[in-house]
């Protein structure tokens, strides 16, 4: 199976493509975009009319960065990168992910993107504080959860340590943003994901965590 990965720099879809060299299945990019101002390819609105990427192509055609981990890790199981349905940290591996992307992502967008959340630009900066207030406030949850562990699940590398090293990487310190290094377990396991080959290959050996 060719996929086909709708992608920019900065994105979501670099989480979705450390994944997929992780599994080592072929695909190709597709350059789009994260500027909502700039037309985004025929092809990836026809299958995410909201514009986001990343959008993966395969089998079927997919969108959501949280979904389109869960498929990849449930069509490879080969793969190992997240626990079986009848395992016990399962659940634990579902919640993350959508805490990931309903509640983490939410903060950065409602810092990066305040016109998402309020009518006029006047309530702008409001959002952008809350944004802030509310980064800090998620990603403690998510260092608290994961303690002493040795990876997020427990003792075992997943796709979910891939997907909170992504989300680590839009940690800004120019906007006001908390440091990943207030949150010394998710900064350890942000760490030893950069160190990976496949994170190296998609993000390069210059990037650093803050």
């Amino acid at each position: 199976m060719l996929y086909k990965l709708f992608y920019a720099d900065g994105s979501a879809s670099m989480g979705i493509q450390v994944l997929l060299e992780e599994i080592g299945v072929p695909y190709d990019l597709v350059q789009s975009t994260i500027d909502m101002n700039e037309p985004r390819p025929p092809e990836q609105l026809a299958i995410n009319p909201n514009g986001w990427i990343p959008v993966l192509i395969g089998d079927v055609a997919i969108y959501e960065a949280a979904a389109i981990t869960i498929y990849l890790c449930d069509q490879y199981p080969s793969a190992d990168l997240a626990p079986r349905p009848a395992q016990m940290t399962r659940g634990l591996f579902l919640q993350t992910l959508v805490y990931f992307s309903s509640s983490v992502q939410n903060a950065f967008q409602l810092n990066y993107y305040p016109d998402r959340f309020t009518e006029t630009s006047d309530g702008y900066s409001g959002a952008m504080q809350r944004g802030i207030r509310r980064l800090r406030e998620t990603w403690q949850v998510i260092d608290t959860q994961i303690g002493a562990n040795q990876w997020v699940l427990g003792d075992k590398f997943s796709a979910v340590d891939i997907y909170l090293f992504m989300l680590t990487t839009w940690l800004k310190d120019p906007r006001g943003h908390p440091s990943v290094q207030e949150f010394p377990s998710v900064a350890r396991i942000a760490e030893k994901v950069l160190l990976r080959p496949a994170t190296q290959k998609v993000y390069g050996e210059a990037l650093q965590i803050n």
